[in-house]
């Protein structure tokens, strides 16, 4: 019977408290008072409840327009943002906060943490690669505007993970259009991959590709384009080649080799009987 008692008052003792903690959370902001406000915003923010300290940042915020206080209070606004996972307003800030506050002391970890907000919201590289991009951009700009900064170590790293992450989705795309058949856009496509990842992992492969594609282009083509395809394909040979003498897809690109000189002569002879029985 007792236990049956206790438990109701416990609950409307934690209903109070629970409405008494909103209640000097809602009278702090209905309060006005700049001065509490400030100092309370920063004491959730060292709590942790990001959300409390954004509510009351942006009361007070453009209160503080010309002050020494508001330099500080829009840089922890925006870590705010990227505390709650909101990356691209955090990212939005954090850039804000470099051009409103250009000289401050806080400047090159708000830079830093443009890039880092950008990373955040990069995705699988199966995914649009937008942020992505702008993420390595803003490190990259990073790196070459603070070259001795103790971040710039984890801005390349970073930067690294990123190409990569848009190298994959760059094979991907050009892959997708070589199992659907399309050639001509799988050329294209390694080949820009090739240009803006000279030192991809999945070269050999991709110049294979290129190769195969080619050489699969040529067979299916009309009879006028074959000869100028299959001659494409002899040139990509020679660079895999060259570049891949002891590759494991030699073999088969040895064969492409073969199987493309033949069909050039058997062109060639077909030409000769086609002019001969005209004339």
């Amino acid at each position: 019977m007792k236990i049956k008692l206790i438990f109701p008052v416990l609950l409307a003792i934690g209903f109070i408290f629970c409405s008494s903690c909103k209640s000097d959370f809602e009278k702090l902001r209905a309060g006005g008072d700049v001065d509490l406000i400030y100092t309370k915003a920063f004491a959730y923010y060292e709590a942790e409840e990001y959300l409390k300290a954004q509510n009351l940042f942006e009361l007070i915020i453009n209160n503080l327009r010309g002050k020494v206080e508001a330099e500080k209070v829009y840089f922890y606004y925006a870590y705010t943002h990227f505390y709650l996972n909101r990356y691209v307003l955090a990212s939005y800030y954090f850039k804000n906060f470099t051009t409103t506050f250009p000289n401050s002391t806080f400047r090159e970890e708000a830079e830093f943490m443009i890039g880092f907000s950008n990373y955040n919201l990069s995705p699988s590289y199966r995914l649009d690669q937008t942020y992505s991009a702008k993420a390595v951009d803003q490190f990259q700009l990073f790196v070459n505007t603070y070259p001795t900064s103790e971040r710039v170590a984890e801005c390349n790293e970073l930067i690294d993970i990123m190409r990569r992450k848009m190298e994959k989705k760059a094979f991907a795309e050009g892959e997708l259009y070589y199992d659907l058949r399309q050639y001509q856009a799988a050329t294209t496509s390694f080949e820009n991959l090739l240009k803006d990842f000279p030192e991809s992992p999945d070269a050999e492969r991709v110049r294979f590709l290129i190769l195969k594609g080619n050489y699969l282009l040529a067979q299916n083509s009309i009879f006028a384009k074959q000869a100028e395809r299959y001659n494409d394909t002899l040139k990509y040979y020679k660079k895999f080649i060259k570049k891949y003498s002891t590759s494991k897809y030699r073999k088969e690109a040895d064969s492409i080799f073969n199987n493309t000189t033949k069909k050039l002569k058997q062109l060639e002879n077909d030409r000769y009987q086609i002019q001969s029985s005209r004339s």
